[in-house]
């Protein structure tokens, strides 16, 4: 699909009335299947709504913020559409955090009103009081006991106020909600997404790549709070009349298996971790128990041999691709029926791609440089983080922070994040490519290379490996292992053995936790 043939929303664009007036037709039909029942696409348009009402009521205003701290559940979708329905911005924000990370996100975005799990009261409310904030209403999902501290029910707040009749006349280019940075390099950043931006993801990537379609059921191992789960759960299936499924808790594989089986979605997201996992399983479900016509991949480049072998099993192609918060979501990706393993494929149509050098110029084929992507999806800024929001976004292009190579086909394969490449006697080393080499071993389930220096104060590189679970394999052996496999310079000359990996909540390798790791040993 290119962009050229994809009418552009109108100057004046609300995106959940947009995506509200899609579904009027179909207002029977379960757009959301959760832990606890289902909800209708009627139900999920009054009660978000509802929500939109209730919160203007409650003294908040248009263009102000209100903190998104909710497992994934059908309170959440009500929660975020009803907010941007009432020009209200939500801020969905990571639920694996520390109170002192939630403080510092209150104070950043000067929330005014936070909607939170039950669970996750408790963690809010020692936030809340570790510092000051401008928090005046606090709306809790599904609460399990009687509710103090002026905290109200999220049903009840629902119930007080009639259904929104006209959503806030918003532009397609004013801010509509907020995703912080999954802080794989570190402290987050808040990203302010505009109305139009889930529009074009959808139009050029959920339509144009994936072909999502009204009959098929999307299961998506990324939360709801991340940008990739954003999208998987709730822009893509609304955008056509699918439905998804969700469910709060830990995305293990026996978690995923159980639903796959029992719910048959269609669909499946997820990340090279998990894809992992499921394949270390003792009993994965057979191709013939599940549903599925398609598997997507990102957050993390997926490795060459763990895509064959799942599409082996399963029996459907495994497209990879890269996206980022800064661009909502995938913007290069293989193709169903058309997958160059170990690459993430080709640029999404309506996205331009440019590989730089050090010194801003082009690179050729075959030469790593530093990815820049163009598209309609970018978002607005960093809030309040103007030297960060002009090192990122450079007029009409974004720099991603990855390394990348263009290959003669026009695919592109990932090289790494810009701050994790290693240079080893004078020649860079890419710590996914020794990574994805390491994982073909059949006694490693993971692995992630940082730089180390050597006695002489030279870098080297230095493998962290998971085993998988019952297996055993010595330094010596995964070296050779690596050797025989890439250039010589390229093997990890140190190894250790950990039983677990630092990570994100949505699965990218925290590099940078290993690097702490080592200057500290």
């Amino acid at each position: 699909m290119n962009i050229d043939n994809v009418a552009a929303p109108g100057e004046v664009f609300n995106y959940a009335q947009y995506l509200f007036e899609l579904n009027r037709e179909r207002a029977d039909k379960t757009a959301y299947i959760d832990d606890q029942g289902n909800l209708s696409f009627a139900e999920l348009d009054t009660g978000s709504r509802s929500l939109g009402a209730a919160l203007l009521a409650a003294g908040i205003h248009r263009e102000e913020r209100v903190l998104l701290l909710m497992h994934d559940c059908n309170d959440w979708p009500v929660s975020f559409l009803g907010a941007i329905y009432a020009g209200i911005v939500p801020v969905a924000v990571n639920t694996l955090l520390t109170a002192d990370d939630y403080l510092y996100m209150l104070q950043h975005s000067r929330a005014r009103a936070v909607l939170v799990s039950s669970v996750l009261l408790p963690v809010l409310q020692e936030a809340m009081d570790k510092g000051s904030h401008e928090v005046s209403t606090v709306i809790v999902s599904r609460p399990s006991d009687e509710l103090s501290g002026g905290a109200q029910s999220l049903q009840d707040f629902l119930q007080q106020h009639k259904p929104l009749r006209h959503p806030s006349t918003t532009s397609r280019d004013e801010p509509a909600f907020w995703l912080y940075s999954s802080g794989s390099t570190g402290k987050p950043k808040g990203t302010v997404h505009s109305h139009a931006n889930p529009y074009w993801t959808t139009e050029l990537y959920a339509r144009g790549v994936m072909g999502i379609n009204e009959q098929d059921l999307c299961f998506s191992a990324a939360k709801l709070f991340f940008a990739y789960g954003l999208g998987n759960a709730l822009t893509f299936p609304l955008s056509v009349g699918a439905t998804s499924l969700l469910f709060a808790g830990r995305p293990t594989p026996d978690a995923i298996f159980e639903r796959l089986i029992e719910h048959q979605p269609t669909i499946f997201f997820g990340a090279p971790t998990g894809y992992a996992g499921m394949l270390a399983a003792p009993d994965p479900p057979a191709r013939d128990q599940l549903a599925l016509r398609l598997a997507v991949s990102a957050g993390e480049a997926l490795p060459a041999d763990l895509a064959q072998r799942f599409s082996k099993h399963f029996g459907v192609d495994v497209i990879d691709g890269i996206g980022s918060t800064e661009m909502l979501h995938i913007y290069i990706s293989n193709q169903p029926g058309n997958v160059q393993f170990g690459s993430s494929g080709w640029p999404v149509p309506g996205y331009e791609i440019e590989l730089r050098g050090d010194d801003g110029r082009p690179v050729a084929d075959g030469e790593i440089g530093d990815l820049y992507v163009k598209g309609p999806s970018t978002a607005i800024m960093y809030w309040n983080n103007r030297e960060k929001s002009r090192d990122t976004f450079q007029g009409e292009w974004t720099k991603s922070g990855d390394k990348y190579l263009r290959n003669e086909n026009g695919s592109y394969t990932c090289s790494g994040r810009s701050d994790d490449m290693l240079r080893v006697s004078g020649m860079y080393v890419s710590p996914f490519e020794v990574e994805a080499t390491l994982v073909e071993h059949p006694a490693v389930l993971e692995a992630a290379v940082i730089g180390k220096a050597d006695a002489e104060g030279l870098i080297k590189s230095k493998a962290f490996v998971v085993l998988a679970d019952g297996q055993q394999a010595s330094e010596d052996e995964l070296k050779t292992f690596v050797k025989d496999r890439l250039a010589p310079f390229k093997y990890p000359r140190f190894i250790e053995f950990i039983d677990e990996l630092p990570k994100t909540a949505t699965g990218k390798i925290q590099r940078f936790r290993l690097r702490e790791r080592e200057a500290g040993a």
